[in-house]
C-alpha cells in the first residue's frame, strides 16, 4: 500500500522538477529589448557624435560616447568619426535618459552609507544616411556598485571609476548587440 502512495508523489515530484528546469532553461535564450536590421554591406563609416545628456550627472555623456567609440573602433572594421556631416554612412545617436546613485549598504557602527549603486538609463539608435533605422534600443539600463570611503582623511570618491566601468560595460553590450543583430 505504501508503494502505491509513493508512485504518485514521485511522479508529481518528477513533474515539478521538469517544469522548474523547463522554466529555468527557457530564460537562457534572452536578448535585449532592442530592434535591429542587418547592417548593410555599404556601411563603412559610422559617426558617433556626443551623446545627449538629459541628466545632471556631469560629463556622463562624454564617458559613454568615448567608451562606445573606443569599443566600435577596436572590435569592428568600421571607420569611426565624430561628425555625421563628414561623410558617415550611418550615425549612432545616444541619449542618457536618467542617472542616479542610491545607497546600497550601510555601516552598522556609523549608520553611514558603505556602498552605493549608480544606475544609468540610455536610449540608442543607429541610422543610415537616408534615415532608415538599422538598430534601436530605447531602454538600456546599466548598474554599477561601488564602495564609499570610510576614512574622511583619505577620502577618494569611487563614483567616477564606477561610471567608467559602467561605460565600458555599456559599450561592450551595445556593440555586441549591433553586430549580432539584436
Amino acid at each position: 500500500m505504501s508503494h502505491g502512495v509513493r508512485a504518485p508523489a514521485s511522479a508529481a515530484a518528477w513533474l515539478a522538477a521538469w517544469l522548474l528546469s523547463s522554466l529555468l532553461f527557457a530564460g537562457c535564450g534572452y536578448h535585449t529589448a532592442g530592434h535591429s536590421t542587418a547592417i548593410p554591406q555599404d556601411v563603412r563609416t559610422i559617426a558617433i557624435p556626443a551623446f545627449v545628456n538629459q541628466t545632471h550627472t556631469y560629463k556622463i555623456e562624454q564617458m559613454l560616447t568615448a567608451a562606445v567609440a573606443r569599443e566600435m573602433t577596436t572590435r569592428t572594421h568600421y571607420h569611426v568619426i565624430e561628425d555625421p556631416a563628414a561623410g558617415a554612412d550611418a550615425t549612432l545617436h545616444g541619449t542618457v535618459l536618467s542617472a542616479y546613485t542610491t545607497p546600497l549598504t550601510y555601516d552598522s557602527t556609523t549608520g553611514r552609507a558603505a556602498s552605493a549603486l549608480v544606475v544609468i538609463s540610455m536610449s540608442v539608435s543607429l541610422e543610415d544616411k537616408a534615415g532608415k533605422i538599422l538598430y534601436r534600443n530605447p531602454s538600456y539600463l546599466f548598474r554599477e556598485q561601488y564602495e564609499i570611503s570610510r576614512d574622511p582623511n583619505s577620502f577618494f570618491e569611487e563614483d567616477t571609476p564606477a561610471l567608467a566601468r559602467l561605460s565600458r560595460d555599456f559599450a561592450q553590450t551595445l556593440v555586441s548587440n549591433i553586430l549580432e543583430g539584436f
